[in-house]
């Protein structure tokens, strides 16, 4: 009583043997019941004062329903993350170290997908992300997979069969590899290779398949991928960046090799070849590839403002994800007014409501201020301008820009006109930045005015991986560099009869492109295809992959992630 005389003496202080005994009321807190109830039964130490009468506790501002302070005997749940208790009698630090260890992932449940922050009001612009239908892995094991149309940036071979075939390559096997190239050889390999290391037939057809055509050339600087390279190209040297006059020589250069090209497919000399830009990339085809009968040019991903320039090109192009979207919809709608119709009672008067023709947006923009005529305001209330009014209109289109939904296709002789379009577009080529001032990367897989003879970097590797209780070796090969579909294909077929019919493959894809696996054109099914491909074997690609890139895509928006060999039969994940 003394003390709390004394003026400003905190009631609430607390002596040393005070937070002491705090200290050791926690712990029994923590303990199991029956510890407690145990040190409960304990007398005191001697000296020590008896125990004061706890206060209720304050409330914490900051408790949650599921952190809030519980009642007795209420078995308090695990959190993410959190160790099991100790057995009883034990303190929490005397538990097993390999709790200690346990992985938080163990007890991290399995998190529902959440809605995004952001919905669109146009029913149109949810739909377009709705996924195109999609094979998954195949119910049984097939002898072919489909065409990939995406270019790859890394292959990762695996095999308990070695790749030391594809290693070191005497300088007379790497140069009959160029001139099979160069000379388009067709190379038939028995199913099963007995010796790989000593078939030099093996070896030779695989240097030919690593080769690539490329323009520019740069050897400094990684042309490919060109969409999100700002950060591997920064840095290096680029003196055309302040040059213009060295800009318009490499502009001029770059023109002819692309006419090249085009002359080159429009001959079906060429079967494709990709153009990739710093913000899209387009892939050109050749009649009779991808189940078209005309030649066609897809381009991803599109914005608003190319696709209006596109237009006052005169360039006729379709965009056949939004399209299809709008189709199905229509269907979706149709089975449900057909629906309601069947359920309703009043058949012929709900019939004839649904006959009144829905009030158009157009008609809405053009008699939207009427009325402030007839009020006589006119004058005095501002309008929206046009250009308002025709962003407002278009704004789906505003919110598909830089996604896959806004891929758009160029068939026949509008090609020729996106040619001369591409030439003289200034938005192909960065005016800032690291890629400012440099073409875009042109691909092929053959020859072309102005183009470089590349190829694609392999490196083979063992480990050691541990199979049950054994540990077994496991040989990879990894290619890396602008995969093209082709290349794909004749690896593949390669590795069918060096590995004996066993491997599988990890395929990274440059995204961007993945879309172009969409079937994006409705060919007529009466169409001969003999007709068709009749020029196109002298196109430089073997008879087997010509016919795998003849076939209607069918991987819709996806690509090949994972491709496994088993007894000769592929099986694939996308």
């Amino acid at each position: 009583m003394a003390a709390s005389a004394v003026p400003g003496y905190s009631p609430g202080f607390k002596k040393p043997p005070a937070m002491l005994r705090l200290k050791r009321k926690r712990l029994r807190r923590s303990e199991p019941p029956a510890a407690a109830a145990a040190a409960a039964a304990a007398p005191p130490p001697c000296g020590a004062a008896p125990p004061a009468p706890s206060a209720p506790a304050r409330r914490n501002p900051f408790s949650r329903l599921d952190n809030a302070p519980r009642a007795a005997g209420t078995p308090q749940p695990r959190e993410r993350g959190q160790r099991p208790p100790a057995p009883a009698g034990e303190s929490p630090s005397a538990a097993p170290f390999w709790q200690l260890l346990e992985p938080v992932c163990e007890d991290k449940p399995t998190r529902r997908a959440e809605p995004s922050e952001r919905t669109d009001n146009l029913s149109l612009t949810d739909d377009l992300h709705l996924p195109v239908a999609a094979p998954e892995v195949p119910s049984s094991p097939r002898h072919e997979f489909p065409a990939d149309w995406s270019i790859k940036t890394r292959l990762l071979f695996m095999s308990s069969q070695p790749f030391t075939w594809a290693e070191h390559l005497k300088a007379q096997e790497e140069a009959q590899g160029f001139a099979q190239h160069c000379r388009a050889t067709e190379t038939n390999l028995p199913q099963s290779v007995q010796e790989p290391k000593l078939s030099t037939e093996l070896r030779c057809a695989f240097q030919q398949s690593l080769v690539y055509w490329v323009h520019p050339s740069l050897p400094w600087l990684q042309l490919f991928p060109r969409i999100g390279a700002d950060r591997k190209i920064a840095g290096k040297a680029s003196p055309w960046s302040q040059d213009e006059a060295l800009q318009q020589v490499l502009m001029s250069d770059w023109s002819v090799s692309f006419t090249s090209l085009y002359n080159l497919l429009k001959a079906k000399l060429c079967p494709y070849f990709y153009i990739c830009t710093y913000q899209f990339t387009v892939l050109f085809r050749a009649a009779g590839l991808a189940g078209s009968d005309v030649i066609t040019a897809v381009i991803s991903p599109t914005t608003r403002g190319l696709r209006e320039a596109m237009r006052n090109e005169g360039i006729e192009f379709s965009l056949p994800l939004v399209e299809e979207s709008r189709t199905r919809k229509q269907k979706n709608s149709e089975v449900n007014l057909e629906t309601e119709v069947v359920n309703s009672h009043e058949v012929g008067n709900s019939m004839e409501d649904r006959e009144e023709p829905a009030p158009s947006d157009d008609d809405d923009d053009d008699e939207s201020f009427s009325w402030l005529e007839e009020m006589g305001v006119q004058d005095k209330v501002k309008k929206p301008d046009a250009i308002s009014i025709k962003l407002r209109k278009e704004k789906h289109e505003v919110q598909m820009d830089h996604k896959p939904e806004s891929v758009a296709l160029v068939k026949g002789t509008n090609t020729f006109t996106l040619l001369n379009f591409l030439i003289s577009c200034k938005s192909l080529v960065a005016v800032a930045g690291p890629q400012a001032g440099l073409p875009p990367t042109l691909l092929s897989p053959v020859a072309f005015r102005g183009g470089t003879m590349q190829t694609l970097k392999a490196r083979s590797t063992n480990a050691k991986a541990r199979v049950q209780s054994a540990y077994e070796d496991v040989f990879s090969l990894e290619i890396a560099g602008p995969v093209m579909p082709h290349s794909l294909h004749s690896l593949t077929t390669l590795l069918r009869s060096a590995q004996r019919g066993a491997f599988s493959a990890v395929l990274y894809t440059h995204e961007p492109t993945a879309v172009f696996n969409a079937h994006l054109d409705n060919a007529s099914p009466a169409l001969n295809k003999e007709t068709i491909c009749k020029d196109l074997p002298t196109c430089g690609l073997h008879p087997k992959t010509l016919d795998q890139l003849s076939q209607r895509p069918t991987l819709g928006k996806s690509s090949i992630r994972f491709l496994e060999m088993k007894d000769y039969a592929y099986t694939w994940k996308s």
